[in-house]
């Protein structure tokens, strides 16, 4: 798919990943841009500076009536599902589920929820494409981030499923799974972290290339790499890795 002259919905566009996803995307030439968030006016400056390019939308992904709302913009072609939450959280650790049930309405139910409202938008213009922003926590357990892992890793599912059943509708369906990216949702995590342009670039570049599966920085490469190879190993080597 090209970047050109599309038409994107970018969720959780007011920092972080979101917002370098916009302006990537105006860099490359997309049409127009709907940056998503809860509360829209955290997005003034990213519509100042698209010059009529960038449009605020109110969404809430963990809200599916919110989401059928922004489906009412029938000419995006591209949907970026960014929009993410996080908490430095054990299993038994936790005393209940709220941390938990947070990360699975917004990580997992919240690609659902927009996904569902889209896929017909992009279904009757010629296909288009979706992009989660998953992790690779996806893929191996970070215990002090297990409910977490536990949500990304269900988005990886989905992010599977909707690839096998939207391919009729000629809809591509790319996953990316950086490893700490310098963001907000990251400050508490003391690990080196690539810049949130950096997994925009390499997602976009992806997209366009026609790949389905984007490890953005050296270390989610190099966890790839060891998953293929050993996979115990890398679960081990997970289980010691100090986030805090």
């Amino acid at each position: 798919m090209k970047i050109e002259n599309s038409v994107a919905l970018v969720t959780g566009a007011n920092r972080g990943i979101g917002r370098a996803f916009v302006e990537e995307l105006l860099a490359a030439g997309a049409a127009r841009i709907y940056a998503a968030a809860r509360k829209p006016e955290s997005l003034a400056r990213l519509v100042k500076a698209g010059n009529g390019r960038v449009i605020a939308v109110g969404l809430d992904v963990t809200d599916a009536a919110e989401a059928a709302s922004a489906a009412r913009n029938r000419d995006v072609t591209l949907v970026i599902n960014n929009a993410g939450v996080a908490h430095l959280a054990g299993v038994t650790s936790e005393p209940d589920n709220d941390k938990a049930r947070q990360e699975m309405e917004t990580n997992y139910f919240g690609v659902l929820n927009v996904v569902r409202a889209f896929a017909p938008v992009l279904a009757g213009n010629g296909g288009g494409a979706i992009i989660n922003i998953a992790s690779i926590a996806s893929h191996v357990n970070f215990p002090s981030l297990a409910t977490y892992s536990a949500s990304k890793a269900a988005a990886h599912s989905l992010t599977q499923a909707l690839r096998a059943e939207l391919a009729g509708q000629g809809t591509q369906v790319v996953g990316v799974y950086p490893g700490p990216v310098d963001t907000d949702m990251a400050a508490d995590i003391q690990m080196a972290k690539v810049t949130p342009g950096s997994v925009a670039r390499a997602a976009l570049v992806a997209l366009q290339a026609d790949e389905e599966d984007v490890f953005p920085d050296p270390m989610s490469a190099a966890m790839r790499a060891g998953l293929l190879a050993d996979p115990k190993a890398v679960e081990r080597q997970a289980a010691g890795t100090p986030l805090e």
